[in-house]
């Protein structure tokens, strides 16, 4: 076996190794990834043995006699070596890179077009831009204008047709805008034919980086950061026509980001076909002059926008170093402008139709307050003099246009009578401009001696500052309405007189007749005390020993009896209500309404009733001896109807009443009463149900009627056959509510 040269070439045929003969191929067991790391000669021999890439040369591992065939076991440990190799190679790479990116001076590589393959990390931070931004990059011109200051892009090219250059003084130029001077050497790599393969350059500052203050850095940064965040677009380009800054707005409209903008130049950034609109403004700038100007560019969603755009020239001294642009998007403000004009042109319209409708109205409103007969209106200022007289001022007083302007309105407050007071119009001008309007009313004297009974109506006018501007004074000629008035005053002293006749032949009526109902009552109460006991008597002597028939007659006529005394006790009472002052007070409900229920309790222990009583109940004015009463005959008339209900229920609640006091009611669940007999409810002695039925005299309602009118208030009812009836009636109210010292003991014994 011959040996191999450790110099030998990298590339060579696997099937020097492992012969075709081999089932399979050897790419079956050997990435092959082994080809970057083969010795560079072929093994000479015809032998096959595996091998191990430890170093650039190889070794056999066994001997070729003792394993004249490769194993799997043999293919493992090569992928294993191989693997080990290049992760060494990978760090050995990594490390180059270090070096080559923090070397002392600055190093790129350009291809044989001359675009840049590769930069240091040097060259960039003596630059201040990213990678990233010069790597994209793709023409030379624009490069070396990016990074350099003239000198560069000469040399690089000059490598096209020469193998080295001597080196060159250059200046560097930073992205902020600064610059250095350095030296450049330039280096071409060509093939054995000659032909260009790469170039590097190298770049030695000859002084020391000048170091940007952090004050300026930081500003640099705020400043950058703002005008991010800004719609309008904003650039800086020197009188190179190069970008040195550019917001984010500027960017994106041309679909960069605000740093890939840095250093490209004017051309490379606007589209050709508007260099030739744009080009004349820029000289102009460039001259001294700021120029603004408007234009449409087209979105790329094919809408249009229009655009205003201001080139500032940037003097430093006496010349121009550069152009501040600003282009600001006034597409919504021209919108907003065309339809503001468009506005305004529809408000003039409007206006103009307006203005003719007005002109309309006000001849309208002459022509009526002119016609007009019995009315008439004019106008006086501050002082009273008379400022406007209308044609009906002059047709109802009689005084012509010429005779009352510029006079003081006083001269139409005459009365034409010396025994009757006149109006003081000092004082009527005062009044009516310290409450906005005063009436006046009397006889006034026409300018042909003749009189009329007037209505004037003196209004203070204001504008919207609340400046007094005059007054308008509007009066009606009232002669037959004062005629008519008169009329009506002697009709209605003659009805009152009537009325009041009447009314104290209706008193003696009424006292007649109670006078009379107290007579009967008592006159009716004797005899029918005899009967009652006569009856008592013979029931106690025939005891059980008469016969059935005698003791049922019995039985009737001492109920009939008893029947017959309630009623006249009935009746004595609500003749007494008709005589009885009322002495009003506060009457808080809340313990009224407990004293009645106890009573009620007491009377039927033997009832399931369930009471809901409002907790709010209000307090009322009113007399509450007759209040106990009344709501006890009510409470009571829901107990009594609500005996055929194995649950009771009776409530009690109050609202506020729309036009003054309070409304109450009392509901129960209920037999109820035909409403097509609820005239009748109210009425003495007339019953719903009969006495069979429910016992009573019907008197309970008619005195709470007679109660709760004496109180100014009404009482009625609303239910159905059934389901229950409700009770409403109305009270004054006592607005303070105060809280009284009313004990509840003192409405138990009122209810009694």
């Amino acid at each position: 076996m011959r040996s191999l040269s450790k110099n030998a070439p990298v590339q060579m045929r696997w099937g020097i190794f492992f012969p075709p003969r081999r089932s399979g191929g050897p790419h079956e067991h050997i990435p092959k990834t082994i080809l970057n790391f083969w010795p560079r000669r072929p093994i000479r021999n015809a032998q096959t043995f595996p091998i191990c890439l430890q170093r650039p040369g190889v070794r056999p591992i066994m001997e070729h006699n003792a394993c004249p065939e490769a194993s799997p076991a043999t293919s493992q440990e090569l992928d294993r070596l191989v693997a080990m190799r290049t992760q060494d190679l990978q760090s050995q790479l990594k490390l180059a890179q270090q070096r080559f990116d923090h070397a002392p001076c600055g190093h790129l590589t350009m291809d044989a077009d001359l675009k840049l393959i590769d930069i240091n990390q040097t060259l960039l931070d003596w630059l201040g831009y990213d990678r990233e931004t010069l790597m994209s990059t793709m023409d030379v011109d624009a490069l070396t204008s990016l990074i350099s200051h003239g000198g560069m892009q000469p040399s690089l090219r000059d490598l096209l047709g020469s193998e080295d250059l001597a080196s060159i003084e250059i200046d560097l130029l930073h992205s902020d805008g600064y610059r250095w001077p350095a030296l450049l050497w330039s280096t071409a790599v060509r093939d054995s034919n000659g032909k260009l393969l790469r170039c590097n350059a190298s770049v030695v500052p000859l002084t020391e980086q000048p170091d940007r203050p952090k004050e300026t850095q930081r500003d640099d940064g705020l400043l950058q950061s703002f005008t991010d965040h800004l719609t309008t677009r904003l650039a800086y380009y020197d009188k190179d026509l190069i970008c040195r800054f550019s917001n984010a707005a500027h960017a994106e409209r041309y679909g960069r980001r605000s740093g890939e903008l840095i250093g490209t130049h004017l051309s490379d950034v606007v589209l050709p076909e508007l260099m030739p609109e744009i080009l004349p403004h820029v000289a102009e700038t460039l001259s001294g002059k700021l120029q603004v100007f408007e234009t449409q560019r087209e979105n790329k969603d094919g809408s249009c926008s229009a655009f205003e755009i201001r080139y500032i020239p940037d003097f430093q001294g006496d010349s121009v170093e550069g152009i501040f642009i600003e282009v600001r998007d006034v597409t919504e403000h021209r919108r907003t402008e065309e339809f503001v004009l468009e506005a305004n042109r529809d408000l003039e319209e409007r206006v103009r139709e307006r203005s003719a409708e007005l002109f309309q109205s006000e001849q309208r409103y002459r022509l009526m307050v002119d016609a007009i007969q019995d009315h008439c209106i004019y106008f006086v200022d501050e002082g009273g003099a008379v400022t406007e007289w209308t044609e009906s001022a002059q047709r109802l007083h009689g005084h012509t246009r010429l005779q009352m302007l510029g006079r003081p309105y006083q001269n139409l407050l005459a009365t034409g009578n010396a025994g009757e007071d006149e109006v003081d119009p000092a004082q009527v001008l005062r009044l009516a401009k310290t409450h906005g309007q005063w009436e006046t009313r009397g006889w006034r004297l026409r300018d042909d001696g003749s009189r009329f009974w007037a209505h004037t109506v003196l209004t203070a006018l204001r504008n919207e500052t609340g400046e007094l501007q005059g007054l308008s004074a509007i009066t009606r000629d009232m002669t037959a309405a004062k005629s008519l008035e008169d009329v009506m005053n002697d009709l209605n002293k003659e009805l009152e007189k009537r009325v009041a006749e009447r009314t104290q032949q209706l008193v003696a009526a009424n006292k007649d007749l109670d006078v009379f109902s107290h007579m009967v009552s008592h006159d009716l109460r004797a005899p029918l005390r005899h009967i009652s006991s006569f009856v008592s008597l013979l029931q106690e002597q025939l005891g059980e020993t008469s016969d059935r028939l005698t003791l049922q007659y019995l039985s009737s006529t001492a109920k009939a009896s008893k029947r017959m005394s309630h009623m006249i006790e009935g009746l004595l009472e609500y003749a007494r209500l008709g005589r009885v002052s009322i002495e009003t007070q506060p009457v808080p409900l809340a313990p009224l309404l407990d004293g009645v229920i106890a009573h009620l309790k007491v009377e039927n222990p033997d009832r399931a009733i369930e009471w809901v009583i409002e907790e709010d109940l209000p307090v009322v004015r009113g007399d509450a001896m007759l209040l106990a009463q009344a709501w006890g005959n009510l409470l009571s008339n829901s107990v009594k109807y609500t005996r055929t209900r194995e649950q009771a229920r009776i409530e009690v609640g109050w609202k506020v009443n729309p036009v003054g006091g309070r409304t109450f009611f009392v509901h129960d669940n209920g037999v109820g009463f035909d409403l097509e007999k609820a005239h009748n409810l109210f009425v003495m002695f007339q019953r719903q149900h009969h006495s069979m039925d429910f016992e009573g005299t019907g008197t309970g309602l008619a005195l709470s009627q007679r109660i709760i009118e004496r109180h100014s208030g009404r009482i009625w009812a609303e239910t159905s056959p059934g389901e229950g009836c409700t009770f409403f009636f109305t009270l004054p109210f006592e607005g303070l509510e105060p809280e009284l010292d009313f004990p509840l003991s003192s409405m138990a014994e009122l209810s009694l």
